[in-house]
C-alpha cells in the first residue's frame, strides 16, 4: 500500500463511519432544547461532551501545525463552564468550528509535505500519525458516549 492510500485511510477514519457513527450525522439530529440536559445523573449534557470533543480536537491540531501553540490547562479548558450553549447560533458555531478542524486536520495529515512519520512543531517527540490518531479514538469514545445520552434523551434510536 503506498503512503498516500494510508493516509487517505486515516483521513477516513477521521470522518468516522469506518467503525464509529459519524459525529456530524449525531449532533444533527440534536434538538436545541435538549443540548443542556444531564440525564440520569450523568456528569455532561450532549453540549459539554461535544465541546469537549471540538475543543481537543482544535488543541491537538494546534499543537500539530501553530507557531505560538500554547498548552492549554488540563481539565479545565476542555470542558465548558456551563451545562448548554447561551444559544442557538452558539451550538451552530461550534458544530461548524468541528467540521472546519476536522477539515484543516485531514490537509494536515493528506498532504504530500507532510510524512506520517514527521514530528509535529511542538514536539521534539510526538509525530503526525501518533497525533491524528489519538483525535480518531478520542472522537470515537465521546462520540459513544453522545450516543448514550441521546438514546437516554430519546433523541437517537440505531
Amino acid at each position: 500500500m503506498n503512503t498516500s492510500a494510508i493516509k487517505n485511510q486515516i483521513a477516513a477514519h477521521l470522518d468516522g463511519g469506518e467503525a464509529f457513527l459519524p459525529v456530524q450525522n449525531l449532533i444533527d439530529t440534536i434538538p436545541f432544547n435538549k443540548t443542556g440536559i444531564r440525564p440520569h445523573n450523568l456528569p455532561y449534557s450532549l453540549y459539554e461532551l461535544f465541546y469537549h470533543i471540538v475543543f481537543a480536537q482544535k488543541d491537538i491540531l494546534d499543537y500539530c501545525v501553530e507557531k505560538n501553540y500554547s498548552a492549554a490547562n488540563w481539565p479545565d479548558d476542555y470542558w465548558p463552564e456551563m451545562h448548554k450553549p447561551q444559544n442557538e447560533q452558539e451550538w451552530d458555531d461550534l458544530k461548524t468550528q468541528f467540521l472546519q478542524d476536522r477539515e484543516c486536520l485531514r490537509n494536515f495529515i493528506t498532504s504530500e509535505e507532510n510524512a506520517l512519520d514527521d514530528l509535529v512543531l511542538n514536539s521534539s517527540e510526538h509525530k503526525i500519525i501518533r497525533q491524528v490518531l489519538l483525535v480518531i479514538e478520542h472522537n470515537a469514545y465521546h462520540t459513544g458516549q453522545l450516543v448514550l445520552v441521546s438514546r437516554l434523551l430519546e433523541i437517537y434510536d440505531n
